[in-house]
């Protein structure tokens, strides 16, 4: 086996292993009947980024037909901006700008993360990936296995768990706010 292909296998097994660091909420147990805005309503990890959902009016979107794949900042990754910065977001004279945010996390499509990680094969080692804000992100896999996000503000962020399954797309938990230009 070379070394490429060793990477990406630990690469999967990083990522395997990542997605059962996460608590799936017990409504997962149902065969995914709950869609990407339910499950993370279910989580207490999420409830910065369900309040952001709702304060920009995008509950109808996430929780709609997709498929839809979300790189989903945690309460801590929230707690990592700059203070004040989710308050400020959160104002209503500021839902277009926390709109864009949050679409910088969502990619149309289902994306597991098998797809992920081969996709970041096919590209050399990343994989540049378009979000519905029209923003680019891009996924890295280290040597040591670890995949990485991207923002183009320069921001790097951790994926955390993975394959979070809903019943309209799948959920990757990640360490940081993906910021837009």
């Amino acid at each position: 086996m070379n070394r490429i292909t060793k990477t990406l296998f630990a690469a999967a097994a990083t990522v395997a292993a990542a997605s059962m660091s996460l608590t799936a909420p017990a409504a997962l147990a149902d065969g995914h009947s709950k869609n990407i805005v339910e499950t993370a309503v279910g989580n207490d990890q999420f409830s910065t980024l369900v309040a952001a959902v709702k304060a920009a009016g995008l509950v109808d979107t996430l929780a709609g037909k997709g498929p839809f794949t979300v790189f989903a900042p945690t309460n801590d990754a929230f707690a990592k901006l700059p203070a004040g910065t989710v308050e400020t977001l959160l104002k209503p004279e500021n839902k277009a700008t926390l709109q864009k945010v949050l679409t910088a996390h969502v990619v149309s499509g289902d994306v597991d993360a098998a797809t992920l990680v081969g996709l970041i094969k096919k590209g050399h080692g990343y994989k540049n990936i378009s979000t519905v804000s029209g923003d680019v992100v891009t996924a890295r896999v280290t040597k040591g296995g670890k995949v990485y996000i991207f923002d183009e503000s320069g921001g790097v962020s951790n994926v955390i768990a993975t394959d979070v399954k809903t019943s309209n797309g799948t959920i990757h938990v990640i360490d940081k706010v993906l910021l837009p230009k």
